[in-house]
């Protein structure tokens, strides 16, 4: 049994959170609470024209998040440990990439509002890696609304999430870096990102594996 009753999985598109959060809930026998990019009906038409669609995006991600906040379960007898693949603070970092400085003022109003009402994780995983080896797994993966994604745009993204969670201080957050690591199909790998998750921690800590 874990430590953590809500742990919250983080890192940039085709960084593998998903896949972790999804290994993780079944090690710990925990809920798994997923985002769902492809409800969204304007992120294709995002992807091929930012400029354009970025506010209808942005909003339905952030009211789309907010409403599957309201409804995380609690602990019951058969699922002690919550698990997901966001955090809602993270929300801002895309908010400041794609908005215009009018929109984001409009953002920042709303996002007041509802973050006052979302619940806190225990503790954040952050999985870091490098642009070259995120479009590497994207291309893999080849999901059809991911194709008009363009190298400068990942690394862009990588770059704000980096300088995001530089600056986080609203739970325990680990930092993981996952270049070389392949935890959905190396065991060893997977062992030692769960051995970092138990160790007892207050603010951030850094996990960067060499030889494992």
């Amino acid at each position: 049994m874990s430590r953590h009753h809500y742990i919250a999985i983080e890192g940039v598109i085709g960084v593998g959170k998903t896949s972790l959060a999804r290994i993780l809930s079944e090690k710990m026998n925990a809920r798994l609470v997923l985002e769902n990019h492809e409800e969204n009906p304007f992120l294709a038409q995002f992807y091929k024209d930012p400029r354009r669609y970025a506010f209808q995006t942005q909003i339905f991600f952030l009211l789309s998040r907010f409403r599957q906040q309201q409804e995380l379960p609690e602990p019951d007898f058969f699922h002690s440990a919550l698990v997901s693949d966001y955090v809602f603070p993270k929300d801002r970092i895309f908010a400041y990439i794609n908005l215009s400085e009018n929109e984001v003022v409009l953002y920042e109003k709303i996002m007041g509002l509802l973050e006052l009402r979302v619940r806190k994780p225990d503790i954040v995983l952050y999985l870091q890696s490098s642009t070259e080896r995120l479009m590497k797994n994207i291309r893999t993966r080849s999901r059809p609304y991911e194709r008009e994604i363009s190298e400068e745009y990942l690394r862009t993204l990588n770059e704000a999430y980096n300088h995001f969670f530089f600056s986080y201080d609203e739970t325990p957050l680990l930092i993981i870096n996952t270049t070389q690591l392949d935890f959905v199909n190396n065991s060893e790998h997977l062992a030692a990102i769960m051995t970092e998750i138990e160790r007892e921690q207050s603010g951030t800590r850094y996990f960067n594996p060499v030889d494992i």
